[in-house]
């Protein structure tokens, strides 16, 4: 649900902050402000979210740095705010990943019309059909939220790069079926490099080490030799 939305807010300028917090809540959202880029990042590495507004002229270092730090292992949804109007910042901005660009003075309410459209973008862009078996033991430990692109795993937030999200959502949405090295190539799209298996077996690996600190007792990818990987059902 939108209105239960947690938004990240790194904006060192306490007016704009308080206002545009304080308009953001009004839409029934959660709201978390830092004033530092630091804390920002802290915070989202212990508790993620489902947007990121983030100011390009912090005082401990640049918006945009930050976003390239975040889009190295995250697709969350980044909205920038910039008192620098000059094309060339707003297009850096969207190159290096952000979702949209407001340049102060910006009025709060045209701000919450865009983090409204731009999680409803997210949600729609995430969503997936819904698996047509039945919920196994094994896949019943498993929890996705499509709108934040989280997966919990018996009761715990997996910290997942965007390759590792993909294939355990397409591993879900399939369980006891076994899907090939070149399938789960596809659902890597963009993300795949050209020697496919080890690109693969590489993300298994992890995805695997993930889940066994949370669960040393599971093991809930299967391997199917000369096949390719499944979620295990029993």
């Amino acid at each position: 649900m939108l209105q239960t939305a947690r938004i990240v807010l790194i904006e060192d300028e306490p007016a704009i902050a308080d206002t545009l917090g304080f308009a953001l809540r009004r839409e029934g959202w959660q709201v978390s402000h830092f004033s530092l880029a630091c804390e920002g990042e802290s915070d989202l590495i212990r508790l993620p979210a489902d947007l990121l507004i983030l100011d390009v002229g912090l005082p401990d270092d640049s918006g945009f740095e930050v976003l390239k730090r975040l889009r190295r292992h995250s697709e969350m949804p980044v909205l920038l705010l910039t008192a620098r109007a000059e094309e060339f910042d707003r297009i850096l901005g969207l190159e290096l990943g952000a979702d949209d660009y407001v340049v102060k003075p910006f009025s709060p309410r045209e701000v919450a019309a865009r983090v409204r459209a731009i999680l409803k973008r997210s949600r729609s862009h995430t969503a997936i059909p819904a698996a047509a078996e039945p919920a196994a033991p094994l896949q019943a430990l498993f929890v996705h939220d499509a709108a934040a692109r989280r997966v919990c795993f018996s009761g715990s937030i997996l910290v997942l790069t965007p390759s590792e999200y993909r294939l355990i959502v397409a591993l879900l949405a399939h369980p006891g079926h076994v899907l090939s090295r070149s399938q789960l190539l596809d659902v890597l799209g963009d993300a795949a490099e050209d020697s496919f298996e080890r690109t693969i077996d590489s993300h298994i690996k992890s995805l695997r080490a993930k889940l066994r600190q949370i669960r040393s007792d599971l093991d809930p990818i299967a391997t199917h030799r000369g096949f390719g990987y499944a979620l295990a059902i029993d």
